[in-house]
């Protein structure tokens, strides 16, 4: 009930300070967030000028010694450029940004408010080997310099760069780097274009000692024109596709794709009351309908929003704290300075990648575009009570519409059949019919008194006659007996 009471409150104080924007005040019930998706990333990119921040987290999973990162970089990256960052910047960016679900509570119509205590009384929030790098003698030959060496925390780093793919992989094999068997095919395009290469491997003896159960993310820092993000190497020896969460920060409006379309989600969308308890497969199979609906070669926008501090509302509704100071400074975001006037752009992106239908690497671009975007799905719950009265009557009319709408909705969104909705969608028409069956009984019961009460009226005249004439006659006989 507290938490019923603070939501509440929250809208109201919304609702006042932005009444122009024409904000709902929902209730946020469910987010889908990026841990629905099996074999996925996420990547924090942070775009100022011509600087780029790119924090990567790895849901690797197996033996640590086994572990290998190897990123594309423009340039010859600089220890102070390398850091290591908490795995909880993943998680607050991604609770935050989720596609979500909301609900609303019709009112009754004839006057009803009992559903207000009743409802809330059971509401709640459902929210929720040797790491030493080897070195080969042979580097010469094989085309390979190593560029840089570094120990960051738990992390062996190298900056690699390479004459030709086939010794960039033979050196890797050779120094104990788990890669692809495919990778000279992507190495390739990056050799050409004079790219480095970041190289880690886990430490793990500084990681047995701080006693780690995952991989912290790696941030890096670097100055170059392009705003893109290596995904090749990445497929190299994938036989199916990934999935990639990008949440992506920037001085001035919203990030997309250049090189492949940039498409919303649908959102916005009313749905039936079924889909809450399965609201991350309903999610999952939204997406995956659009992924293919777009021929699976599109960026989907998941959600978009000005969170600078001085900007009063981040979402609607929100799912929590919007992130703070130390959070956009933990992100790489270095603009700030203390001041709370600057603006911060948030977009987050979901890709779902294949080799053949993304052959190059993701290019973005910063775009001016300041439009608030979230995936927002809407549950509205009825009205409790009688609807004994004309807009009652009305508002069961007008429910049973919306709940075919809602069924038709689910099922163009997902693909999920219809079966076994009629439960649903007759729940409150049977309520419908048997209020017209009482309006019926009514208008007979008047009736049946009505002419009950004409035909009263009409006996009590005859009687009344009847009693007049009878007093009349019996005067008279009175009178005739009197006088004989």
């Amino acid at each position: 009930m507290n938490k019923l009471i603070q939501n509440t409150l929250t809208c109201l104080a919304l609702f006042i300070a932005l009444e122009q924007a024409q904000a709902f005040c929902g209730f946020y019930i469910a987010k889908a967030d990026a841990k629905l998706f099996n074999n996925k990333s996420e990547v924090i990119m942070v775009r100022n000028g011509t600087k780029n921040v790119i924090t990567m987290s790895s849901d690797f999973q197996g033996n640590l010694k086994d572990f290998a990162m190897v990123v594309p970089v423009p340039v010859i990256l600089k220890e102070a450029d390398i850091r290591v960052v908490e795995r909880n910047i993943f998680d607050m960016l991604n609770d935050y940004s989720a596609p979500r679900m909301v609900e609303y509570y019709d009112t009754n119509p004839c006057g009803y408010d009992a559903y207000l205590e009743e409802d809330s009384r059971n509401w709640t929030l459902d929210a929720v080997a040797t790491s030493k790098v080897m070195t080969c003698s042979d580097n010469t030959s094989l085309g390979v310099t190593i560029e840089a060496e570094y120990h960051v925390d738990e992390y062996d780093i190298l900056i690699l760069s390479a004459t030709e793919s086939e010794g960039l992989k033979t050196w890797l094999l050779a120094n104990g780097y788990s890669i692809p068997t495919k990778a000279e095919e992507v190495l390739e395009p990056y050799i050409k274009s004079n790219m480095k290469f970041f190289v880690v491997k886990v430490n793990l003896e500084k990681m047995k000692n701080r006693n780690f159960e995952y991989l912290r993310p790696l941030q890096i820092s670097f100055d170059h024109k392009k705003f893109m993000l290596p995904l090749r190497l990445g497929m190299a020896n994938s036989q199916g596709s990934q999935d990639m969460i990008v949440y992506a920060f920037t001085q001035n409006g919203r990030v997309e794709c250049t090189n492949y379309r940039t498409v919303k989600l649908p959102t916005d969308r009313n749905v039936p009351l079924y889909v809450q308890p399965k609201f991350g497969d309903f999610y999952k199979a939204l997406f995956e309908r659009s992924y293919l609906q777009e021929g699976r070669n599109a960026v989907f926008l998941e959600y978009a929003w000005n969170v600078s501090p001085f900007n009063s509302m981040h979402c609607d509704p929100c799912v929590g704290p919007p992130p703070v100071h130390r959070e956009f400074v933990e992100a790489g975001v270095d603009w700030l300075q203390g001041s709370s006037a600057q603006t911060i752009f948030f977009t987050r992106l979901h890709v779902r990648y294949s080799r053949d239908k993304f052959p190059a690497d993701l290019q973005f671009q910063e775009t001016p575009n300041n439009e608030n975007f979230q995936c927002r799905y809407i549950l509205t719950r009825p009205a409790y009570g009688e609807f004994d009265c004309e807009a009652g009557q009305e508002y069961l009319q007008t429910l049973y519409n919306r709940r075919t709408r809602e069924i038709d909705e689910v099922t163009a969104l997902t693909g999920w059949s219809k079966e076994g909705s009629d439960g649903y969608l007759n729940e409150y028409a049977t309520l419908m019919n048997k209020q017209k069956s009482i309006e019926k009984k009514n208008e007979i019961l008047p009736g049946l008194f009505n002419s009950f009460k004409s035909n009263t009226t009409g006996l009590l005249m005859i009687f009344s006659i009847i009693a007049l004439v009878s007093i009349v006659l019996f005067s008279q006989k009175k009178f005739f007996e009197k006088t004989v």
